[in-house]
Formats: structure tokens, sequence, C-alpha cells
């Protein structure tokens, strides 16, 4: 018996740059984009191999805990690394990256992190990027948790290299991503003797490959579940309206801070202007336990305690995709109040109040 999932017809080439185009119109962008048949660590890697060698000096903002991962491999290509830090309950500014910027003229390539579903933050990328600009540096950013979020135009904001994933507010699956790549980043790229070739990482191969060669031929077979997944979320969100996607998650956002707020628990990130619309984070003493007994009330509500250290203090409310709605929400306020022994109705209003005022 056919079975829907298993026997396929092979994608084809023609499909397969049709959902690339999908992406670049997500995006608003006319730079090449490559789809990358893995997680979003797998062209984010791909960039830094591509875009460091030994001798270049590379500008690292480190947001949360992927800008550490981003140091590492900067490292490793044998970069001079200036990390710029700053604490994971804010926001990096534009100030900060110019300063730094013109402490270090050598800078020539700058790794950013647009949203941090781990801490909750999110940075204010256009700003970022005319400092970037106006420096010359190649400026690549992570926008995984940020793209369908919140607003996300790389080539206005003069961004190189913008990465994306599909598991976050795109409702996908995490086995796909994609790049951009701008004319400024595949001439770097051509012209690091160190950049990936023949390779899994190699952006180059799929230039010459396929991008440079019309399109017309795959160079290897294309996971199809997760191409036709990618498909399926460009298509739900074209359906509702990318407007209207953005403006969901950022009443998910206004609502379970206000809720959250009505229970006596203080945001991690404290301006509201800094907080990312996938994810609210909140200070949480034991942080570990009361998400335990959160989940025990309610096993599908999007809560998780923080990573590491921070599994202490902080607790994660996600809202991202399908559960960036009212009900998903007020559940996860509701199985906070049960764990916390809290009266939620006072959490519910707030919440709903909030979320009506956010999309009047």
């Amino acid at each position: 018996m056919n079975h829907p999932l298993l026997d396929l017809p092979p994608l084809t080439a023609e499909r397969f740059a049709s959902i690339e185009q999908g992406v670049a119109d997500l995006l608003s962008t006319g730079q090449d984009v490559v789809i990358t048949q893995g997680e979003a660590l797998l062209p984010l890697e791909g960039c830094i191999r591509s875009g460091a060698r030994p001798g270049s000096t590379a500008l690292n903002v480190v947001t949360g805990p992927y800008g550490t991962t981003f140091g590492n491999w900067l490292r490793g290509c044998g970069a001079n690394v200036v990390d710029l830090a700053v604490p994971f309950d804010t926001a990096v500014t534009a100030d900060q990256v110019a300063r730094a910027l013109a402490g270090h003229p050598e800078i020539d390539f700058v790794s950013l992190v647009h949203a941090e579903a781990a801490t909750g933050n999110t940075n204010p990328v256009a700003e970022i990027g005319e400092a970037v600009r106006a420096h010359g540096a190649l400026f690549m950013l992570d926008a995984v948790a940020s793209v369908g979020a919140e607003a996300l135009l790389p080539d206005v904001w003069g961004v190189d290299l913008c990465v994306i994933g599909a598991q976050k507010a795109m409702g996908g699956p995490a086995g796909v991503s994609a790049v951009s790549v701008s004319e400024r980043a595949w001439a770097r790229f051509a012209d690091n003797p160190a950049a990936p070739r023949r390779s899994y990482l190699s952006l180059l191969d799929w230039k010459e490959r396929w991008i440079d060669a019309g399109r017309t031929a795959l160079p290897h077979a294309p996971a199809q579940l997760e191409m036709l997944a990618l498909e399926a979320c460009l298509d739900r969100i074209a359906a509702e309206g990318l407007p209207a996607v953005t403006a969901r998650h950022a009443a998910a956002a206004t609502a379970t801070r206000a809720g959250a707020m009505a229970l006596g628990l203080a945001p991690y990130v404290g301006r509201d202007s800094e907080a990312a619309p996938v994810a609210t984070t909140l200070r949480v003493p034991d942080a570990s336990l009361v998400v335990a007994k959160a989940l025990a009330a309610d096993p599908a509500a999007p809560l998780a305690a923080g990573g590491g250290a921070l599994a202490r203090e902080m607790v994660r409310v996600n809202h991202y995709g399908r559960a960036a709605s009212l009900p998903t929400v007020l559940a996860s306020l509701t199985a906070l109040s049960t764990a916390l022994s809290t009266d939620p109705s006072e959490a519910v209003a707030a919440a709903e109040a909030a979320w009506a005022e956010t999309l009047h």
C-alpha cells in the first residue's frame, strides 16, 4: 500500500527552485538564496568558515549562547575575534557596535543573532546594519528565531548573509534552513582559499553547481519531506499574510508578558522594546521545579527552564509558530499559576486585554 510520506515522486529541480524563490520572497531579497538541508547550524557554520580566515578580524556580538558558538568557529578558522558581549537580559545597541568597529578598524566580518529564543531578547538589526555598512565589514545575521515573527529585511539593512530556519515562527521542521548571500559575500568566499569546497559546508559548491549552472540539475538528491514541509510553511504564511503572522507573534509576546506580571513574575528581559516575540523569559526561583509542576498540570504547555545555569532562575514561555495564539498563551499562564499555587484569573484577564490591544 502506498504511503503518502514514503512513496513520493522525486523532487524536481524546478520545484526546488520555486521553493527557493519562496524563501527569497519571504525575505524580500534579491540576493541569491541557498536552501541547506539540515538544521540552521549548517549554513551558519558554512558562512563563518567561508567568510573568515587566518589574518581576518571578526566582531562577534554575544547576546546569548549562540554568540559563544560563533566565536569558537571564528577562532577555529584562524580569525582574530573581538567579542562584544552584553548581559543576556538586554540587547546590544548600534552605538556599542559602532564603538567596537571604530576601536578596531581592521574588522572585516560581523556576526550577530537577531532574536535569541533561549534568552528572550532581540537586537536592533536595522540600526546595527547602518553601522556595519558604514564600516564596510561583511555582515552575517542569525535570523532563525526572528523570521516570520518580526520585521526582517536583509537587503534594506545591509545584511550580507541572512540565515533562517523553519522550526520557530515559520512553524516547520528543524531539518531545513536557508541563507541569502550577497554579491559581496560570494566574492569574499571565492577569495578565501580556506573556504570549504567539496564539502557539505560549502556554499561555493552550491553556487557553482546549482546557481551558476542555471538551476537545472540538483547537485544531490534533496531531502524531500523537509523540502515539502518548507514549501507548506511558505504557503501557510502567504495564505495568512506575513503582516498578520508577525502581528500574531507580537500579540502573543505582549499578552504573555502582561499575564506573567499579573502573576507577580518579573520578565527576564526588562525593556519591552528588547523582548523577542518568539519567547518570553521570566525570572522564577527554582525554575526547573516550577516548570516540572506546570508541565504536570498541562503537559502540552510550551514551557521550559533556561539552559545551563539559567535553569535555576529562568522560565521560558515559547509562543512561536502555531503556538503564537491566545489559547496557548492562556494555557501557559494557567499552568504556571497552578505550579505557583495562585489564582490565574488576573493573569488571564491581563493577557486577554493585552492581546486585544495589540491587535486592535
